[in-house]
């Protein structure tokens, strides 16, 4: 067996890496559309997609979102939106496997149909429920509400890569229930139908290896970090692939270089 500690960082790499290797977001890449849609974690999902098929360049993660979650410390706004928001370069749409540069998921969600896949990101997992929720801000549901009108009306792929950072104990159902009830006040919450994976779902479908939360937290840069207890068949593999994005820098983003982008 193995015991790994894997940080915030390291388990959106793990993550971008399995989203690029499903075979369903392969063939849609090949002969169907794929869009991500901005966020923290599918700006490591975009930039694993992109070097697929050699079209990397030009891609920056930096404001590659269009809510994030900051300390206290840091200006948003109350739906966690940055002051330079004029700078969001928009989601990312592969067609036919080629970047189509410029265009958001409004763009292209009404000529989705069943083979293309929306890779969109969560805020809360309950792991034992299976269930991923994404925060709502916006007063129409933003992108998320767009994404279930191609996902649910016409079968369109929906893959939702999570951290295991972002795990609640709640009922995500229940939570939701008492959040959008009238009344209440601040930011919405959505449970999704779709296919999530985390760091332990990544582990088991690129090594075959099983893998545990045994205990979570840290200091010095391994804040939201979790131990991963790993075993089964391909545990070497698994260490290997672990070993190899141990060191992935944190997302590091502050007011002054977002500003500056």
């Amino acid at each position: 067996m193995g015991q790994f500690v894997i940080t915030p960082a390291a388990g959106k790499r793990l993550i971008a890496r399995a989203v690029a290797a499903h075979p369903a977001v392969r063939e849609a890449m090949r002969s169907g559309t794929v869009v991500i849609v901005a966020g923290t974690t599918n700006g490591y999902v975009t930039e694993e997609l992109l070097g697929l098929i050699g079209q990397r360049d030009g891609f920056s993660r930096r404001r590659f979102f269009r809510g994030v979650t900051l300390p206290p410390w840091m200006e948003t706004s109350e739906t966690g939106r940055l002051p330079d928001e004029h700078n969001f370069p928009g989601d990312v749409v592969i067609r036919g496997g080629e970047w189509r540069r410029g265009r958001t998921l409004f763009d292209v969600v009404d000529d989705l149909s069943e083979g293309d896949m929306i890779i969109k990101g969560a805020n809360a997992l309950d792991l034992q429920r299976r269930q991923a929720a994404v925060l709502v801000g916006h007063p129409r549901g933003g992108t998320i509400v767009a994404a279930l009108q191609a996902a649910v009306g016409r079968r369109v792929g929906l893959m939702i890569p999570v951290g295991l950072e972002k795990r609640v104990s709640a009922d995500l159902m229940d939570l939701s229930r008492r959040l959008n009830a009238p009344g209440s006040r601040g930011l919405r919450l959505l449970p999704v139908p779709g296919e999530i994976i985390t760091e332990i779902d990544a582990i088991r479908m690129l090594t075959g290896a099983e893998a545990e939360i045994m205990a979570a937290g840290g200091v010095c840069g391994a804040e939201g970090s979790v131990w991963l207890y790993v075993h089964g068949d391909g545990e070497e593999a698994a260490s290997e692939l672990i070993r190899s994005m141990a060191s992935e820098p944190a997302f590091d983003l502050c007011r002054k270089s977002c500003m500056q982008e």
